[in-house]
């Protein structure tokens, strides 16, 4: 379900049109973290917030201001949404592809159209059905930009963590075999920090397309209220053709064609 997006006037805000600002944080349920959440969106001027476990109230998101775009999907335990604050964003739940632990967004920005998807992976579940998820937004978004932000609960050298566990090592395997590019960089800091340890589970994940895209990546030293730090970074969309991107990692990019709107398939 999803927050009317069509009727609702929202307060105009100062945005950079060539620009997307964005956040990637687990909640934890938590309404102080939701509360300072909001805060970094006002004082930042976020323009998508990707979310795992957010506070929520019978099945509702709480804590939001009302004159966001709150996306989520299923019944009951809500584990994923996205939280679109820029009134200049056009973004369309694609429900076939959303449930309780994930959230599909197709966002047109009027510079660039691309797709944003926030997932939560389940420890719990096998990893295999993990993937899955992952695949079908790969596939229905193939040849158009894609963002995926993760709370994986999967632990890999690979995204700068101090090991590698199977469910790491099964995404390891399907990103690189479906061309998708881990976005984090070594930090001192982790993105995952409790009494119990510290890891990099939360991921940030762009196919060919969006890659020269995202800029930015770092982990925010700000106090999230949260196990989990806020991951921060942008979309700059100055130059909607190909681009440079400097990193040390392994990664590749693409001329990117021109893809125009995918089909609609739903009513």
């Amino acid at each position: 379900m999803a927050a009317p997006q069509t009727t609702r006037k929202m307060e105009k805000r100062n945005y950079d049109k060539h620009q997307v600002r964005c956040n990637h944080v687990n909640l934890q349920h938590s309404k102080d973290a939701t509360d300072n959440l909001m805060q970094v969106i006002t004082t930042e001027k976020i323009g998508i917030a990707l979310i795992q476990e957010p506070y929520l109230f019978h099945g509702r998101p709480l804590g939001i201001t009302n004159r966001y775009r709150t996306f989520i999907a299923g019944e009951g335990n809500s584990r994923a949404a996205i939280v679109v604050s820029d009134t200049t964003i056009d973004a369309l739940l694609i429900t076939q592809l959303s449930d309780n632990d994930a959230v599909l967004l197709e966002i047109d920005n009027g510079q660039a159209h691309f797709y944003a998807a926030s997932i939560y992976l389940d420890y719990n579940d096998p990893i295999e059905n993990n993937i899955k998820t992952i695949e079908k937004i790969v596939k229905f978004t193939k040849g158009a930009k894609l963002i995926i932000a993760i709370d994986s609960n999967s632990r890999s050298t690979t995204w700068y963590d101090v090991l590698t566990n199977s469910r790491g090592k099964a995404l390891e395997e399907f990103f690189a075999s479906n061309q998708l590019h881990i976005i984090n960089e070594d930090s001192t800091k982790t993105t995952f920090h409790s009494s119990r340890g510290s890891s990099n589970i939360d991921l940030t994940i762009v196919n060919n397309q969006m890659l020269a895209v995202i800029k930015d990546w770092k982990i925010s030293e700000e106090e999230s209220c949260s196990d989990h730090n806020i991951i921060k970074f942008n979309l700059n969309f100055t130059n909607n053709k190909e681009q440079k991107y400097v990193f040390s990692g392994t990664r590749y990019i693409m001329q990117e064609q021109h893809t125009g709107f995918l089909k609609n398939y739903f009513s």
